[in-house]
């Protein structure tokens, strides 16, 4: 609404408009003006001559008051000054202006508002020392403005006896009444001018209308050609000129409805082919230029296409400018490049494959370059995985196996012939090989639980019963060490459904982990709660420790197949460098999730959540 509005603007209909609303506001204006200036005119000058004819009236008659009569006597003069008072007073109420009589020496006789301030004193006004000296010029009629903002007109006119001035009439009456007149009438040519503007405005959009609207339609069709929508026709009113540019128009459409068809086809192939691609494709000029990216490769790059068309390539992937890479001739030129995950920032870098194949053109000039982004990252760590896992099962048979094979070598060359010493030596291959058995069995596991293989058997189980249970299995070992161990269950926690065995194999791996790594005379914590997030309940399980604790380097890598912080120390403990690994599988098979937090020398808590569906399970709290 708001582009239409500015588009208004720019159009011709609003131009006639314009110049219709200009004629009719300038022949207002101009008879405004005139009409106005003569009505303002005619009434100040009416004003003034009223005023004018009253005051030679008062004149007139205040002239026996004023003459002088030596024979008078004071109750005579007393009389005449009443009635004097008297008729100004009537005088005020019917003309409603303020009116003074002044003898010879202008000192105020009669007032139509007797004010003891004034009445008696001398008024020194100019106007009415020159009314008084018998002067006619304009200075005897003035307009002046009070302390209150009102504007009046003042008139002196001498009284004159026998020749000689004998006194004066000074009458002071408000003009606001004019002006509110005038203002008035002011406001009623106002509002008629802008209905007649609105009028006119009305009636300019009716008539442009029929001279711009054959042009809006093909202005709306050129827009929709532009669009790409070809499906429209200028509608033709007449066989004037813009009726045959109508037709010319709707011809022009048509063909190039045609032409275009074919070419939107094959774009949209390519269009549909780059798009779903699970590569990304960069497609350059010969100058290395990107002239095409797909919405792969803009997410392998993080890079929005606004940015990345128009940058050097090199740029782009950021890599070291190499021009032989852009000119592979015909072969495709490969390359590595690591480039930062945009959507985990915490994990390694993107492994991508950069495949290079040049364009040529008629000549057999490279015109441009296609490339061809593979995210290889997953292929690399599972080679990395796959060759780490196979590294720590090699490693971790052959030590035992090494073992093995010494000890029976050494029965075979004469230790058998000592049963103090062949029984240590027995001893010591069965234990190595108790060893390997509970790593393939780990192994095992870990594999089913990878398959979706081990199917999970829930039955009702009370967690505090659950964490009695495994504190009861350890008792012998803690109290042989002096150890703690305490159990914390909230009392809202109660049941879950769960695998009873795989979770003793969790807790049982949890605490044993907790029994080797802590001295003697330390706690163990075992815990439970309630969580709730959103609409989604968790019980929280915790074990809980004060032992040596883990570096902050081994936490990230804690929870990965064989890893051990002490590999010499787990391993002569037993430990198959497996047992955290199965405990993540393990819950993340219950829907939970597990985490570690330690601090070296200070003690470790591992945490795993359980989801509570006990309304699920029609079990109440």
């Amino acid at each position: 609404m708001k582009v239409k509005g500015i588009q208004f603007f720019k159009t011709i209909q609003l131009k006639l408009i314009i110049i219709y609303v200009l004629l009719i506001l300038f022949a207002m204006q101009l008879i405004g003006i005139y009409f106005i200036n003569a009505l303002e005119s005619s009434l100040t000058k009416n004003f003034s001559d009223t005023m004018v004819s009253d005051s030679m009236l008062l004149a007139q008659y205040t002239e026996k008051y004023l003459a002088p009569n030596p024979e008078a006597k004071p109750e005579d003069t007393k009389k005449a000054r009443e009635d004097l008072d008297k008729f100004v007073g009537d005088w005020f109420k019917l003309n409603d202006s303020e009116i003074q009589i002044l003898d010879a020496n202008g000192i105020v006789i009669s007032m139509s508002q007797p004010d003891p301030a004034i009445l008696g004193q001398k008024n020194t006004q100019q106007v009415i020392s020159r009314a008084l000296q018998n002067i006619k010029d304009k200075e005897t009629e003035r307009i002046i403005t009070d302390a209150d903002g009102i504007r009046k007109r003042v008139l002196a006119t001498p009284v004159v006896n026998n020749g000689k001035v004998v006194g004066a009439v000074y009458i002071v009456k408000s003009m606001e009444d004019l002006y509110s007149n005038i203002s008035r009438i002011n406001r009623i040519f106002l509002t008629g001018t802008i209905i007649a503007l609105a009028m006119t405005a009305a009636l300019g959009i009716v008539l442009s209308s029929t001279i711009t609207a054959p042009i809006k339609e093909i202005t709306k069709q050129a827009t929709s050609v532009a669009e790409g929508r070809f499906d429209q026709r200028v509608k033709v009113y007449g066989q004037d000129e813009i009726g045959q540019l109508s037709n010319a128009f709707n011809n022009m459409t048509a063909r190039l409805k045609e032409a275009l068809a074919i070419n939107d086809e094959e774009k949209e192939k390519l269009t549909s082919i780059l798009t779903n691609m699970n590569d990304g494709v960069i497609a350059t000029n010969d100058t290395g230029k990107v002239i095409v990216i797909n919405r792969r490769a803009k997410q392998m790059l993080d890079v929005k296409e606004e940015v990345a068309i128009g940058m050097d390539l090199f740029t782009l992937l950021g890599i070291p400018r190499d021009r032989n890479l852009l000119n592979a001739h015909e072969e495709v030129k490969v390359t590595v490049i690591s480039v930062p995950d945009p959507e985990e920032e915490d994990e390694e870098d993107l492994q991508i494959r950069v495949s290079v194949t040049s364009i040529h053109n008629r000549e057999k000039a490279i015109s441009g370059n296609i490339i061809v982004l593979q995210d290889v990252t997953e292929q690399e760590k599972l080679e990395r995985a796959r060759r780490e896992f196979v590294a720590n099962v090699s490693h971790e048979l052959r030590t035992p196996l090494t073992t093995i094979k010494s000890y029976l070598e050494a029965l075979e060359d004469g230790a058998l012939e000592d049963p103090q010493l062949a029984k240590r030596f027995v001893g010591v291959t069965r234990n190595e090989s108790e060893r390997m058995i509970r790593l393939v069995t780990d192994l095992l596991h870990l594999s089913r639980l990878d398959s979706k293989q081990a199917e999970l058997k829930k039955s009702w189980i009370e967690i505090d019963e659950l964490l009695e249970d495994v504190a009861d299995r350890f008792s012998f070992q803690v109290r042989q060490r002096n150890i703690d161990i305490r159990i914390r269950v909230e009392p809202a926690v109660g049941g879950l459904r769960l695998d009873r065995d795989q979770i003793d194999q969790v807790l049982d791996n949890l605490v044993s982990n907790s029994v080797k790594y802590t001295g003697d005379g330390g706690r163990i914590i075992l815990g439970a709660r309630r969580v709730q997030e959103s609409s989604t309940a968790f019980v929280e399980i915790s074990v809980e420790d004060n032992g040596i604790g883990i570096p902050k380097k081994d936490l990230n890598r804690i929870f990965e197949r064989f890893y051990r912080v002490d590999k010499a120390r787990s391993r002569n403990m037993g430990g198959t460098g497996l047992g955290l690994s199965i405990a993540r599988e393990i819950v993340r098979a219950h829907g939970g999730t597990i985490s570690l937090d330690s601090e070296f020398n200070q003690g470790t808590k591992v945490t795993f959540t359980l989801p509570d569906r006990r309304e699920e399970s029609g079990v109440q709290e």
